[in-house]
């Protein structure tokens, strides 16, 4: 009688450990599931570029996106020529530039959309695509720099745009993978070396 008893609770015992597994292994899954499901990318964002058109991120897809805010009376202006000449050289190697106008730092942006886009065709031949001018910062902060700025959005860090010409860099699966300070050369190694894959 105490043996078959023993032998009750042994089997009782192994049932409750595998079902308890089970349970943790299923609640693992759902878990990991749901993280896959509300993570944020690039591509859910529709926007509005210089000439009125809706511009897609989910059309970008598979490509590596550099994003910056750009504004036309900077010190860093300039670098316009150099996004220009990197967008040329790796466009077609799966690379875009996305820049949105701003006009957060100094009154720096003051022109309209119209004005902004001859100022970049006159001056810089800028090719890459411009969106409409937009609040990088602030309470009017636009929707795309509140998930490239917010961790709990990004899933990588929590940044603050410092000035004109910062630069975001994004994945080929729209994941933002790092943040590069304004006065970062567009034809620096870390921007460069990241198109190139090292």
């Amino acid at each position: 009688m105490k043996k078959s008893l023993l032998i009750s609770c042994s089997l009782l015992l192994l049932w409750s450990c595998q079902n308890q597994a089970q349970n943790t292994k299923s609640n693992t899954k759902t878990m990991e599931t749901q993280a896959a499901v509300s993570a944020e990318t690039i591509y859910q964002f529709k926007v509005t570029d210089l000439y009125g058109k809706e511009f897609d991120f989910a059309s970008l897809k598979g490509k590596k996106i550099l994003i910056v805010n750009t504004a036309s009376e900077c010190g860093l202006t300039p670098q316009y020529k150099d996004l220009e000449a990197i967008y040329k050289k790796y466009k077609d190697l799966n690379f875009v530039i996305v820049g949105f106008p701003a006009n957060n730092f100094g009154a720096q942006e003051p022109g309209s959309n119209e004005q902004i886009a001859k100022f970049c065709e006159m001056n810089y031949g800028v090719t890459f695509p411009m969106m409409s001018k937009i609040s990088v910062k602030g309470s009017d902060m636009d929707d795309v720099y509140k998930f490239l700025t917010q961790k709990s959005k990004n899933g990588l860090q929590d940044s603050e745009v410092e000035w004109n010409f910062q630069k975001y860099l994004i994945n080929e699966q729209g994941e933002l993978v790092k943040v590069l300070s304004p006065r970062v050369l567009p034809t620096d190694a870390a921007i460069v070396g990241w198109i190139n894959g090292k």
